[in-house]
């Protein structure tokens, strides 16, 4: 699950250029009318339910609508274009220059969502959230039943979980005790569907996919009266450089302020991916930011030599000062560094992450997750989880270099998708005669090129939105960051996140409005119930500390 980005930043702005010139292959032929199969997706179709939940004791009830609200990409002009499909001559010399008429062969969305609202309160007085997975190309079953929704599916904390009957609980911890919520499928994904001429270009890239977001956030206000409700945003993964995008593009295109924005397993940068930085040279980052999460993954599987450390935080403290210390000055001086030296930071490596002298040794000091997950366990022919490292899995072929598979994603995945299949037509009442997709592949299609604001246009390099948060904060200098992660996340190394948001490009001052927590669980923190109950208790703190209702 959200597997797609994780390709390193040279191959995606590789695919980038290679999806440019071949922008109208593989694509299905435009056609003058929507498909019947992809109409059933476009049509006004709501579903409005009524349910209760218990959270953490305290018993609420709450209207549940799953849906779906039609965007437009950048450029459709919805006066003019509405007019001109009806046959009507454009009113003013403007929408005369304006975009071409697209009627039903343009490019649109039909983005599902699931609305839940506290019943009996007024909407200016409850906090709403919209909530997304990553991918690009992931739903968002997986924060839906397994962090906040009403209902959670239960799956093993660190082993395969067993084929269905799968059990779906009330959940303790839904985020519903202290905000609205509004899971998000992404153009594409779940029931969400796109259709149209160019559509692929139109929705799948850094820059679209936050526009179509803006566009549906925007019209979710204005369709259930939340504007002057508190608003949040929570991505994980790859929707947490969505959300820096699209909390930017929101508060200087749109005037629209945000209380918050919850960034869960964050990668801002590309750059800085574990996943196979070889391809993209002389950038040694993405090693150093690694190291403190291979250092807790081998602590966890009792791979370390020596006595196992006690405390895990003491540990990784330690692990950090070294990588960003000996092991940084090491991996820079390159082909400088002498024999002696090689071998003393292999050996200090070998303390750190269990893997042998000699292996280390071979990989020139540069290990990527890839190869940690395969090797680290490689003597009894297990591979270790990426997404959250705890989990093992038998090892596909010993004689590999990377890991071929994720045992984390192997073992909860079709809890996840069998229980909201059932969920979302049992208890909603959505979804008949229509196919949800978990995840969908976008890779060939995604545009990484990002054009931050201020640029004039998009930039030929790795992904990077730092900008876009470091401009939003500016420009709305009370919004509030909440970065929260994993200790076994190799998907996205919790001290990447910290190093990112260390180098935001904003007074030091604003540095205060940025709060830090991290969870012993992997890169979906929910699926250690333990971790699940933290993240909540610490996310409606952040909600009730920011929301603006006791001033």
């Amino acid at each position: 699950m959200q597997r797609g980005w994780i390709l390193v930043a040279t191959l995606s702005v590789v695919a980038t250029i290679a999806c440019a010139d071949n922008s109208n292959k593989d694509k299905d032929k435009d056609r003058t009318k929507v498909e019947p199969a992809v109409a059933a997706y476009f049509k006004n179709d709501d579903s409005g339910t009524d349910s209760s939940v218990t959270v953490e004791g305290d018993t609420l009830s709450y209207h549940a609508i799953a849906g779906t609200i039609v965007v437009h990409p950048k450029g459709w002009d919805d006066v003019t274009q509405s007019a001109e499909s009806e046959g009507a001559a454009p009113e003013t010399e403007a929408a005369e220059k304006g975009p071409k008429p697209q009627g039903e062969t343009g490019a649109r969305a039909a983005m599902f969502y699931v609305y839940y609202a506290k019943s009996g309160e007024k909407p200016e007085n409850r906090p709403v959230t919209f909530l997304y997975n990553g991918g690009p190309g992931s739903s968002t079953v997986w924060l839906h039943m397994g962090a906040f929704g009403p209902r959670r599916v239960i799956t093993a904390d660190d082993t395969h979980t067993p084929a269905a009957p799968y059990k779906l609980v009330n959940n303790d911890y839904s985020l519903l005790d202290a905000s609205d919520l509004v899971f998000i499928d992404a153009p594409g994904t779940g029931f969400s569907r796109i259709t149209g001429k160019d559509k692929e270009k139109a929705f799948y890239g850094v820059d679209p996919d936050a526009w179509a977001f803006a566009e549906f956030v925007t019209q979710f206000l204005s369709k259930y009266g939340r504007w002057n409700s508190p608003k949040y945003l929570f991505g994980e993964s790859y929707g947490t450089p969505r959300s820096a995008v699209l909390v930017n593009m929101l508060e200087t295109d749109r005037s629209i302020d945000f209380n918050g924005v919850m960034l869960l397993s964050q990668i801002l940068s590309f750059d800085m991916s574990a996943d196979q930085p070889e391809f993209n040279p002389a950038v040694d980052l993405p090693y150093m930011l690694a190291l403190p999460t291979y250092a807790a993954t081998a602590w966890y599987h009792n791979r370390l030599p020596g006595k196992r450390p006690p405390d895990l935080q003491k540990f990784l403290g330690d692990v950090q000062h070294f990588a960003m210390g000996d092991y940084s000055q090491a991996l820079q001086a390159g082909a400088a560094l002498n024999h002696n030296q090689r071998l003393t930071i292999a050996n200090r490596l070998h303390q750190y992450t269990g893997l042998p002298v000699w292996y280390i040794l071979r990989a020139d000091l540069r290990v990527d997750g890839g190869m940690f997950e395969q090797n680290l366990q490689g003597n009894a022919e297990m591979t270790t989880g990426r997404l959250d490292s705890r989990f093992s899995g038998p090892t596909m072929d010993p004689l590999e270099k990377q890991a071929e598979y994720d045992p984390q994603s192997a073992s909860i995945s079709s809890a996840y998708v069998s229980a909201f299949n059932d969920y979302v037509r049992r208890e909603l009442k959505y979804g008949t005669g229509k196919q949800y997709k978990p995840e969908i592949d976008v890779f060939r299609s995604w545009n990484f090129l990002h054009q931050p604001s201020g640029v004039p246009i998009p930039l030929p390099e790795a992904t990077n939105v730092i900008p876009d948060l470091s401009t939003a904060m500016k420009y709305n200098p009370r919004l509030r960051i909440m970065l929260a992660g994993g200790y076994f996340d190799l998907a996205t190394p919790y001290y990447e996140g910290i190093y990112e948001m260390r180098h935001l490009q904003i007074p030091p001052a604003l540095q205060r409005n940025i709060e830090y927590h991290y969870y012993q669980s992997g890169h979906m923190v929910y699926a250690h119930e333990d971790s699940l109950k933290q993240i909540h208790d610490n996310a409606a703190d952040f909600i009730r500390r920011t929301d603006n209702l006791n001033q």
